[in-house]
């Protein structure tokens, strides 16, 4: 499988870069075509009033690296790992400018929005996250739009590997060992069990089969 590591603190050597390195090293132990950007290295631009800034061929006239890697690059993987340091409690700016700006290529205005579309739906999604505090809502902010993100695409939302620490290297120290969990979470993650029940989804009376069954 292709898989896409976003790293979008503007610190590459940073907590959160950390365990997404970790992350893309558990990718490719298990085979998968793996690639990591640094978001701060493509994405420099927040999105603008299209209307005014569209060029008459309805491209997007923002000149850096947005459009080659969300058309060549994300658009392209069956999965995304995206990672970041919680400020203010939510995402880093440079995540939000890469998902606002995903809009440009959804209007009827760019010449290929319905490939775009169809390209967008159904990837496995993870996130990785690191930050300051640790107590249990923190991480709320930043989980609920990539939910949103997925609910909305059709995808599936693999899950999330935090690790606590604000020095840069940090998060190594963190006794619940998130860089282990976060290669390990690289290594399963085309195969991690995801399940989303409504009332009336039909369903077995058991998650796992009895190893005797």
């Amino acid at each position: 499988m292709k898989a896409l590591v976003l790293c979008s603190s503007p610190r590459q050597q940073g907590n959160s870069a950390r365990l997404a390195r970790a992350v893309a090293t558990g990718l490719a132990a298990s085979g998968h075509d793996t690639e990591t950007v640094y978001l701060a290295d493509a994405v420099t631009g927040f999105i603008r009033d299209c209307r005014t800034c569209r060029r008459a061929d309805g491209t997007c006239s923002i000149d850096d690296g947005h459009a080659s890697l969300f058309l060549d690059r994300f658009l392209d993987a069956d999965g995304v790992v995206v990672a970041t340091p919680v400020y203010w409690y939510s995402m880093s700016a440079q995540l939000k400018a890469f998902f606002d700006r995903m809009s440009c290529y959804l209007f009827a205005a760019y010449p290929g929005a319905d490939s775009v579309m169809r390209r967008m739906k159904g990837k496995r999604i993870g996130l990785v996250l690191s930050s300051e505090e640790a107590y249990p809502t923190l991480s709320a902010g930043v989980i609920q739009p990539i939910q949103e993100y997925v609910r909305y695409t059709h995808g599936t939302f693999v899950g999330v590997v935090h690790g606590q620490g604000n020095a840069r290297g940090e998060v190594s120290r963190d006794p619940r060992n998130p860089i282990a969990q976060a290669e390990q979470f690289g290594r399963d993650f085309f195969a991690l069990r995801y399940t989303d029940y409504q009332i009336d989804t039909p369903r077995a009376p058991r998650v796992w089969e009895s190893p005797n069954a």
